[in-house]
């Protein structure tokens, strides 16, 4: 493929989108077109400081099929990095509705937009961003790889787990050039806080509780977001078309294990005279949750020579960091509709919204 000049960024105002927006940019890439819906999690701040000449912001659906045929037709992208979703899963179990409208029905309809646009003669590459909740549940040993069984739990990684089939199937079928990537759980700056991470530095900071599901030994991969831009440019630019590519950060912990991390980290850049940890609070389980993660980056390393740079301590420290050199941007998102409530109770709320 090699590297692009333009592309079309679904997404792009969230946290990875956003991460990913400017980690092109400062690789070289001539301009970047954020298509985003500017829901609760899409903050157009993120993005506000970028170049006006390089990088333009659409509001927009990427179910709006007239949208994205307009915005492929005007800009000619190299390709379309597919970000936008609706990604947490207690939302997903309290309203499932939103998350088959955006991950599969916008998903659809971008692929659609872009076979079409390829039909017109254009050479595009479609590039599908996904989780590994998809493959489910492992027990205590093992890694998820790129051939791993689909086994979703949530609704959340049902309709990641679909939007991944139907990019899959437009590769085969229709010969559309595709590539998709699974990532494992993200960190960093920019983060919306309804987000481990930065709910409990948000916590920390307040005093308040730092909830943990369950027994806290649920064990997760953690992925720093530089570390993952760096690899989906990476995969964009040289990866086989057809190819599916896993991104990790090669650090399980369980739950607790990061609540431990992050507070002793705290306390150190943020002393205030009592210990974080004490703040910790277990909280009920929430439905189907997902006893583990792991995930094998083995194929990424060896084809495209990419790895994550990042160790946890440095990582979160970076984080931590950068909440507390940013709380006003914080204390704007405290004021919108998110309050730092516990979601996923599995309590239907769309039909009251």
């Amino acid at each position: 493929m090699g590297s692009p000049s333009c592309l079309l960024v679904t997404g792009g105002a969230g946290f990875i989108g956003s991460s990913f927006v400017r980690h092109a940019l400062a690789a070289g890439v001539e301009k970047v077109v954020t298509l985003d819906k500017l829901t609760y999690a899409g903050n157009p701040e993120n993005l506000l400081d970028l170049p006006a000449a390089r990088h333009i912001l659409v509001e927009g659906d990427i179910c709006d099929r007239a949208l994205v045929d307009s915005l492929l037709r005007e800009h000619h992208p190299d390709g379309i990095v597919h970000l936008a979703a609706e990604s947490h899963v207690d939302r997903s179990i309290d309203g499932p509705a939103a998350f088959v409208h955006t991950n599969v029905v916008g998903t659809f309809t971008l692929l659609e937009a872009a076979r079409a646009h390829v039909r017109g003669g254009a050479s595009l590459r479609f590039h599908h961003v996904s989780t590994d909740e998809v493959f489910g549940s492992l027990g205590e040993t093992g890694a998820f790889h790129e051939e791993s069984r689909y086994q979703p739990s949530s609704p959340y990684s049902a309709t990641k787990a679909s939007s991944d089939h139907l990019a899959r199937a437009w590769g085969t079928t229709y010969g559309l050039d595709v590539v998709v990537t699974n990532c494992s759980n993200n960190y960093g700056p920019r983060q919306f806080p309804e987000k481990l991470v930065p709910l409990l530095v948000a916590n920390c900071l307040a005093g308040k509780p730092l909830p943990v599901y369950g027994d806290g030994l649920h064990v997760r991969d953690w992925l720093y977001v530089e570390d993952h831009c760096e690899a989906l440019l990476a995969v964009f630019s040289r990866g086989r078309s057809g190819e599916t590519y896993n991104v990790g950060g090669g650090t399980e912990l369980t739950n607790l294990q990061l609540v431990h991390t992050l507070t002793a980290l705290f306390d150190e850049l943020h002393p205030t005279g009592r210990s974080s940890r004490d703040l910790i609070t277990f909280v009920a389980d929430r439905p189907g949750h997902d006893r583990r993660y792991a995930i094998a980056c083995d194929k990424l390393e060896n084809e495209l020579g990419v790895r994550a740079r990042h160790t946890l301590e440095q990582g979160l420290r970076e984080t931590v960091q950068w909440y507390l050199d940013n709380r006003a941007w914080c204390e704007r998102i405290a004021t919108g509709r998110y309050r730092g409530e516990r979601l996923g109770l599995g309590l239907e709320k769309e039909s009251a919204s």
